[in-house]
């Protein structure tokens, strides 16, 4: 899944941004209000995280602009201001959720994995497909109740394609939502990634549930 973290704080930046791609997300950085309305506009993110208090123009003037053009992309509000009044007013401009500084990691991270189900229709942290169980709460996955090891990428792969199910997504696609902006993605990265999940799922006794559409990109059926 593919942010945006909005956030002028170069200490909270990194932790922030370390902690999510150590999850599996792709994260894209900016800490000036007027890049970030040009970035979220530009590019199609499953959430966006924006601190209040940035330069050149404030958070609550983006998300206002978002909304005005028409981007329904989910926004996750971070701010020092604990008034129910600054509360009220950022949901009522558009915002999806707000988080009162300072916050544990963890929760921030549930709030972005909720945000991340709604992008896709998802209201239940659980997909079951077949005796297959994907758990997008505490990212694990089981068969028959046995779990499966994955690594974060792989398991963000499983996700998206589940959370897309009945759909087939390109390579471009899962590029584009799975690999942060600046890292280099070898041509083979998708296809071995792909690969690997198969391999660990049969392993389990897992049926083969991604398919390989030739030329278009990869799919789980309904």
């Amino acid at each position: 899944m593919r942010l945006l973290l909005v956030e002028d704080s170069i200490r909270l930046q990194r932790s922030l941004t370390l902690g999510l791609r150590k999850s599996g997300y792709a994260v894209d950085v900016i800490d000036d209000g007027r890049d970030a309305l040009f970035q979220a506009l530009a590019v199609d993110y499953d959430v966006i995280i924006l601190d209040i208090m940035i330069p050149s123009l404030d958070g609550l003037s983006v998300l206002e602009e978002l909304r005005a053009q028409g981007k329904k992309t989910h926004v996750l509000l971070l701010t020092a201001r604990d008034t129910v009044e600054d509360r009220v007013k950022g949901l009522q401009m558009g915002a999806d959720d707000y988080l009162i500084k300072p916050f544990a990691f963890d929760e921030l991270l549930a709030r972005v994995q909720t945000l991340c189900r709604r992008s896709y229709f998802q209201k239940s942290p659980r997909i079951e497909i077949q005796d297959l169980v994907i758990n997008l709460a505490t990212q694990g996955v089981s068969f028959h109740d046995h779990p499966i090891e994955l690594l974060p990428r792989e398991f963000r792969l499983l996700e998206y394609l589940a959370l897309r199910r009945g759909e087939t997504v390109s390579r471009p696609e899962i590029e584009a939502r799975l690999y942060d902006e600046k890292m280099e993605v070898m041509s083979n990265v998708i296809d071995s990634t792909i690969c690997q999940l198969r391999k660990k799922l049969a392993q389990a006794g897992s049926a083969a549930v991604i398919h390989t559409k030739r030329g278009m990109g990869y799919c789980i059926e309904e």
